[in-house]
């Protein structure tokens, strides 16, 4: 009909279908540069782990090395050391008016730990204290060479320890050879002060109160008197008796006293014009020493009494 507007449209003109169909493409490629854009919100998984491959094989490797470490047995933690039962002495300042020279140690049998007075790495004359070695060398070596020991000399032996016997030390001195009984005290026990004495004599030994503490330990850990005799002289050393009977043990109870190994000396040096007094006791984890030398005329019971106050300030100082 004329004047009927057309419906068609120019041949230059997209029409509206094509017009989207080439949006839809544009916004396609637009969506996919994106994807492929590292770092864009919309990067697929594979470029994430394509971009990452060398970080991934680090953190798979990481991986293992903790799975690795998760399958082994964690390094335990230190263990604390189990409290130790408080001893019955204690070092402390030694407070002592008395004349002469002295000299004290004290050896924590269970840590090793040692103190002391400030002389307690010099020497004394030991007198008769030597006698625990000496009987404690003889029955080691009798042992270690198959010998049985007869009745007769284990009967000496007591006398020895026990009553302090100087014939009968003299007997087993020179059957250990003397002095080089002497030096294996020193090496066996592992001695830092002491040595023989000049005249191969041994009641003239020189022992620091250091060394008698270190003596003491070798005695009860068996070190000394080997593992056949060792029970058998600790016991003797508990039941000295008589005038040998003094000093370190003395500053404990009754009750106590009898559980504790104990072996004195004491001698009148007259070239010296000196008394000489030491005391050994072994205690249930401690050895103590104390050496004590002073003017002659003071007489035994001085040093006697001043080896015996020493240890009662190192009990006190422990309650």
């Amino acid at each position: 009909m004329a004047g009927t507007p057309r419906t068609g449209r120019k041949g230059g003109d997209p029409s509206p279908l094509r017009l989207i169909g080439i949006a839809v493409v544009l916004i396609g490629l637009v969506l996919v540069s994106l994807r492929l854009l590292p770092g864009s919100p919309f990067e697929s998984d594979a470029a994430v782990r394509w971009g990452t491959s060398d970080q991934a094989s680090r953190t798979t490797d990481a991986a293992t090395d903790r799975s690795a470490r998760s399958t082994q047995s964690p390094s335990p933690s230190p263990s604390p050391s189990p409290t130790l039962e408080p001893l019955p002495v204690r070092p402390t300042e030694v407070e002592l008016d008395a004349e002469g020279w002295w000299s004290w140690s004290l050896l924590d049998t269970r840590t090793g730990e040692i103190a002391g007075s400030e002389t307690m790495t010099e020497t004394n004359t030991t007198a008769s204290l030597i006698k625990a070695w000496i009987v404690a060398d003889y029955l080691r070596r009798a042992d270690e060479a198959g010998r049985t020991v007869s009745k007769a000399k284990l009967a000496d032996a007591t006398k020895i320890i026990r009553d302090s016997d100087n014939t009968r030390t003299q007997q087993f001195y020179e059957a250990l050879g003397g002095v080089p009984s002497i030096k294996r005290l020193i090496s066996t026990c592992k001695l830092t002060d002491s040595s023989p004495a000049a005249d191969g004599g041994w009641s003239r030994t020189n022992l620091s109160a250091r060394d008698t503490a270190r003596m003491g330990a070798c005695i009860a850990d068996g070190r000394a008197a080997g593992p056949e005799w060792t029970d058998w002289l600790l016991n003797e050393m508990k039941l000295v008796r008589g005038t040998g009977d003094f000093g370190i043990r003395k500053a404990f109870p009754a009750a106590e006293q009898k559980q504790i190994a104990i072996k004195n000396g004491w001698v009148d040096r007259t070239r010296e014009q000196e008394i000489h007094v030491n005391c050994l006791a072994i205690g249930d984890g401690w050895t103590m020493g104390v050496m004590v030398r002073y003017p002659i005329n003071l007489g035994y019971e001085y040093g006697m009494n001043n080896c015996e106050k020493i240890a009662e300030q190192l009990r006190a100082a422990a309650t």
